[in-house]
């Protein structure tokens, strides 16, 4: 029989609303939130690691099917009143499903490989950012996302959210020195490209067949000296417009697209 949770003190939910508002408590309880059906669902299709769902009866009632399969998912599951379910949620209009799942200790594991092509982000700080970054990278097809570890928590709620359900699917890597790693890339003949507006290459006229990774730096400050001097070539977008620079998701889908599609 499922367990009614009705109390806002109840340890379990305590321990929820740390996780939907600290990275240190993610960190420490090695597992993360998704909210709202699709993402639910994506869990459960990615099969991820879920340690608790938790729903409310409205949902139930609407979604029966989908809240025994999530159900069957799960380690355990937990019907929560309307009332509950508000403090847990930072949604305007909740759906009443909510899944705890246990972050994958392999994401700081090496997933470069010669003549594929990544996306390589240094202190993106913007959870949108972040979020709209890895959901076009999944779309247009990129073999996977290295970051530097001084990047927003990948597994924010805003970064969950904003990716619908990449997080479950593209391969990423957490690195804790991501010249090091750009170095041990280079050493594999993996091509390291750095993005910076100024006294680069322009795009349109640089060879991707070969492959590499394309770094992407923090949103006010571009890429450190320290990675575009790592890098093989310095490569930028040219713009027509008075605008010095895009914004950080923009400037990484124009730079993925021509990464993956140019003939």
């Amino acid at each position: 029989m499922t367990e009614i949770i009705t109390s806002k003190d109840n340890k379990l939910i305590k321990s929820i609303c740390k996780l939907m508002l600290s990275s240190k408590a993610r960190k420490e309880q090695e597992c993360f939130v998704a909210e709202g059906l699709r993402l639910c669902m994506d869990a459960v299709m990615s099969q991820a690691k879920i340690l608790y769902f938790l729903y409310t009866n409205q949902a139930s009632q609407k979604n029966p099917v989908k809240i025994k399969e999530i159900s069957d998912a799960s380690e355990k599951s937990f019907i929560v009143s309307e009332d509950v379910y508000e403090k847990l949620t930072d949604t305007k209009t909740p759906q009443g499903f909510l899944c705890v799942i246990k972050i994958d200790k392999n994401s700081c594991t090496d997933i470069t490989e010669s003549g594929k092509k990544y996306l390589g982000l240094e202190k993106i700080q913007d959870p949108s950012n972040m979020g709209t970054v890895l959901r076009t990278a999944e779309a247009l097809g990129i073999d996977g996302v290295i970051m530097s570890s001084d990047c927003c928590d990948i597994y924010s709620p805003k970064v969950i959210r904003g990716s619908m359900g990449a997080v479950f699917r593209l391969p990423f890597m957490i690195s804790d020195d991501i010249t090091k790693t750009i170095i041990e890339c280079r050493k594999k003949n993996i091509l390291c490209y750095a993005s910076t507006p100024k006294n680069a290459e322009n795009i349109k006229n640089t060879d991707f067949s070969k492959g590499g990774i394309i770094f992407i730096g923090n949103e006010g400050n571009g890429l450190s000296e320290k990675v575009i001097k790592s890098c093989d070539k310095k490569i930028m977008i040219s713009m027509k417009g008075r605008a010095e620079s895009l914004n950080a998701s923009a400037a990484a889908a124009i730079l993925m697209y021509e990464f993956m599609y140019r003939e």
